[in-house]
């Protein structure tokens, strides 16, 4: 009796074992670890769009110039001197960096004051006693300047960046206070305070430096040509209604200036993260 039973507990156990691997058998296998994160970087935009604001001073130095006699009645006049002072000048542009290297600004400046002065002679109808007359002349010329400006930045190396430009405007010349006095015949007169729009226009060179990523200063070098500026002398003795032209006037430049990065659109590209895509669901099995 005791073998029969040891027996059918045996059996028993066995058959609950097979049961239990044959349902197990039935459920899906364990899913597969997730994939590892994917990162990505965002395509480089070829294309930086930076608006910027450029403040600079400098001082002009004027150039000699073509002083033109316009007759009036004396016909043998003619120039034995003339010469213009340097003048200091102040201006501010507005600009956008089209790309890493190409970049416009449209600015405008004041340039002072500075003193002309010419004296020449003449025989015909001179009442000296020689028969030699001499006539001076002095004024003082002062310009409002206006250039839409274009400028290539040739690369930077350790936060320097050599750049050269041009530029094509108008000038706004004034001739005030110019007289004409005869010291041989005591005669004089004044001009009319002209004011002149005249073409303009300018080439650059210079280096900027990085002071930081938004601020940066700028040296350069400008050759200025602005335009012109005719004027009439209304006599009150000893002098006739003769007319000057000062022509061909133009200046070497020497600005300093800075440049602030007001309004950055374009950040630099960073690595950004991409989920992946999620697995598929495993097959179920039947339990049958």
């Amino acid at each position: 009796m005791a073998g029969a039973r040891l027996k059918i507990t045996m059996l028993t156990a066995i058959v609950a074992l097979s049961a239990g691997a044959a349902q197990g058998a039935d459920y899906p296998q364990p899913l597969p670890p997730p994939p590892q994160p994917i990162y990505v970087q965002p395509p480089q935009q070829e294309f930086t769009e930076n608006w910027y604001l450029r403040g600079y001073v400098g001082v002009g130095m004027n150039a000699s110039y073509n002083l033109d006699y316009i007759p009036g009645a004396t016909t043998d006049f003619a120039f034995d001197h003339n010469s213009i002072a340097d003048a200091y000048f102040i201006g501010a542009a507005v600009g956008y960096e089209w790309n890493n290297w190409l970049r416009f600004d449209v600015s405008g400046e004041y340039r002072a004051k500075s003193r002309v002065y010419a004296f020449g002679h003449y025989t015909t109808s001179c009442s000296s006693a020689n028969g030699f007359c001499l006539d001076t002349y002095e004024g003082n010329l002062k310009s409002w300047v206006f250039l839409a400006n274009a400028f290539v930045d040739l690369g930077t190396w350790n936060c320097f960046t050599p750049f050269v430009g041009a530029g094509i405007g108008g000038a706004y010349n004034t001739l005030t206070d110019f007289s004409d006095v005869n010291p041989s015949t005591g005669g004089f007169g004044f001009g009319r305070n002209p004011s002149e729009w005249h073409l303009a226009y300018a080439l650059y060179a210079g280096v900027g430096y990085n002071i930081s990523k938004t601020l940066k200063i700028d040296l350069t070098y400008r050759y200025l040509n602005y335009g012109s500026i005719t004027d009439t002398i209304d006599c009150f003795s000893g002098c006739t209604h003769d007319s000057y032209k000062f022509d061909k006037l133009y200046s070497h430049d020497i600005m300093l200036g800075l440049r602030w990065t007001c309004c950055e659109v374009a950040p630099a590209p960073r690595y950004v993260y991409a989920p992946p895509p999620p697995p598929p669901p495993p097959p179920l099995q039947s339990k049958g």
